[in-house]
């Protein structure tokens, strides 16, 4: 149990049981508002998406779209636009956790590790996927060197440096939203609800810088899966 249960997480465990007896988390409460709030958002905006008259909201998510599509084709090349969805899912919901916790009374998930490392094991499955769709078994052979003598030297090299990137990924995404929901929630201990602006254009800032590193890597992992020269 964390030490400072959030009230909403408190109405889950008292009203919403958990599977097995599993007593609700911070982090997975929070985690689960987000899926709801991207799921209604989103919903209620693809009803109201018009050709002639699109709205601000359109205007805005059409210029990420844009944003999210313009840097796939350029880091992952030719054909990166076809996992543009899974990239601005990434992006979109890395960013919308992140800033989760700016709102008083709660706490971005992204600040606990579990959730950087599902979005890591997420991102690790897809890219490797995306390899064996474009090569099918040749995409296996890049693992194993040139020549068949080098198997026992190149696959321990090869496991070890895409396992880092799971540890990369996460370590990265956890660290810096933990260090920036601490020293938010600090000088919200200290002021109450008045907020000295910096630090939360600081906090906005991190959110908005760590939801497009996290998309980037992502992007650059695709783009080696799926480069002509594997």
């Amino acid at each position: 149990m964390e030490e400072h249960e959030l009230w909403i997480t408190s109405l889950f465990n008292r009203f919403v049981p958990g599977p097995g007896g599993y007593h609700w988390s911070d982090w997975f409460v929070c985690e689960i508002l987000v899926v709801l709030f991207v799921l209604i958002f989103f919903g209620l905006l693809k009803s109201r998406l018009s050709v002639d008259k699109p709205g601000k909201i359109q205007h805005s998510f059409e210029l990420i779209y844009e944003f999210v599509h313009a840097s796939a084709e350029e880091v992952v090349g030719h054909g990166g636009g076809k996992y543009v969805a899974f990239f601005g899912t990434i992006f979109l919901f890395i960013l919308f956790m992140n800033v989760l916790g700016l709102i008083p009374g709660f706490v971005s998930p992204t600040a606990s590790p579990q959730v950087p490392l599902g979005m890591a094991v997420a991102t690790f499955i897809f890219y490797h996927a995306t390899g064996l769709r474009a090569y099918g078994g040749g995409y296996i052979k890049q693992f194993l060197g040139p020549m068949l003598p080098l198997v026992p030297v190149m696959l321990p090299i090869e496991f070890f440096s895409h396992s880092a990137r799971l540890l990369s990924l996460t370590v990265r995404l956890w660290a810096n939203m933990f260090a920036g929901d601490e020293v938010y929630l600090t000088f919200l201990g200290l002021t109450k609800l008045i907020v000295p602006v910096a630090f939360l254009g600081l906090h906005l800032f991190v959110s908005l810088l760590q939801a497009y590193i996290f998309m980037l890597l992502a992007m650059v992992y695709v783009g080696g899966a799926v480069s002509h020269e594997h």
